[in-house]
């Protein structure tokens, strides 16, 4: 069962704003009006000489603010995530921590994710985090290869966008990461992704030589994303289970903040800091 954090934060942010906003309304006047029998009968006050308020009352002060803000921060400007696989490989590494942009492409509510302000719209090579279409409580990192209209052709490792080969070229053999060289040996190469405007997206993308593929064409639906991994021979994307929703989508990554493999124990300083592109 995963722990949903935006809930709880909204959840508190609830109940304690509420407590706070009963005590301002019911509790602290009558509190004042006891002033004078609090002096007399030795009750607890505060530096001004009034009766201290609840515990929880005290609490609810000091959290409401604290959680409205992380509330906000996490809804409408960025929020963190942790790699957990190798899908990503070589843009992303097990164990990075990242940064999402939740601004780029609308602001949408907690909890409902109803469109409030449009923004933006995502881009043909954009790193993106959204929920998995078939169990929308787990999220999924991918990178947006087609967009709504466009026919996605994808050959073994050949990739077309509307027709047009997709150039790559090959510029070296991955180390491995991880305890077990996960995916030592694999092909490094460079994609070139075609974006809008004649500019284009160069990344690198990893291929496994041998390893079977799927084959297909598809024409991405309107309101719709085609995604793949940049572990291209090692991805469960839409190759497998399809398009991608606008309404699933979390945000743009774009920046590693902390990198700590678990099944080692290590931390890689060379990719906190490290732009996602």
């Amino acid at each position: 069962m995963n722990f949903d954090l935006e809930f709880a934060l909204v959840i508190g942010v609830f109940l304690t704003g509420a407590i706070w906003l009963l005590d301002v309304i019911l509790w602290a006047p009558k509190r004042r009006d006891l002033v004078s029998e609090a002096a007399q009968e030795g009750v607890d006050t505060d530096k001004k000489g009034r009766p201290r308020a609840p515990w929880f009352v005290e609490y609810s002060r000091s959290f409401f603010p604290i959680l409205l803000i992380v509330l906000l921060l996490r809804s409408f400007v960025a929020e963190p995530f942790r790699i957990p696989s190798g899908s990503m490989m070589p843009s992303l590494l097990i164990g990075d921590f990242i940064l999402v942009n939740k601004f780029d492409y609308g602001l949408r509510l907690p909890l409902t994710h109803t469109d409030i302000m449009p923004t933006g719209k995502p881009q043909r090579g954009d790193v993106v985090v959204f929920r998995y279409p078939r169990n929308p409580s787990v999220d999924y990192i991918k990178r947006i290869i087609g967009l709504p209209g466009d026919t996605i052709t994808y050959n073994g490792n050949k990739l077309y966008i509307n027709g047009k080969l997709v150039s790559t070229k090959i510029i070296g053999h991955f180390k491995g990461e991880g305890p077990k060289h996960f995916m030592g040996g694999a092909l490094v190469e460079q994609e070139t992704l075609p974006r809008r405007n004649g500019t284009v997206l160069k990344h690198k993308i990893l291929i496994m030589p041998g390893m079977p593929v799927p084959s297909g064409t598809v024409v991405v639906p309107k309101g719709e994303y085609f995604v793949m991994g940049d572990n291209r021979d090692d991805s469960n994307d839409s190759r497998y289970w399809g398009f991608v929703p606008q309404k699933n989508l979390v945000g743009r990554a774009f920046l590693v903040w902390f990198n700590w493999d678990f099944q080692d124990g290590e931390m890689d300083f060379h990719r906190i800091g490290k732009r996602i592109n």
